[in-house]
């Protein structure tokens, strides 16, 4: 359990880390909040797990973390989203050369 626990809180890391890279290397805020938020909920619930299974005591709030972190965070981005749309920023869009 030990190995498996270290394993899960190091892939919950590395999921972190992406999604950090993710809103350095999107173009635009809708792709930045994307990213953002799957990797860094997937990162999240990883680590908790591995946290879980290192710490069997902690269960019943750890699970309680990760239900409010599953309801929060789709329902906190898509607020975000829309209220950036909102407010008139448009989403990035190639153009091509042709194009007007």
């Amino acid at each position: 359990m030990s190995v498996t626990g270290s394993l899960l809180i190091l892939l919950g890391a590395l999921f972190c880390l992406l999604g950090a890279l993710g809103l350095w290397r999107m173009p635009d805020v809708y792709n930045r909040i994307q990213t953002g938020t799957k990797a860094v909920t997937l990162g999240v619930l990883a680590t908790l797990l591995g946290v879980a299974l290192l710490q069997p005591g902690w269960w019943p709030k750890l699970a309680a973390i990760g239900v409010l972190l599953l309801l929060t965070n789709p329902v906190g981005s898509s607020v975000i989203a829309r209220a950036l749309f909102r407010a008139g920023v448009r989403p990035w869009q190639t153009h091509d050369k042709g194009e007007r």
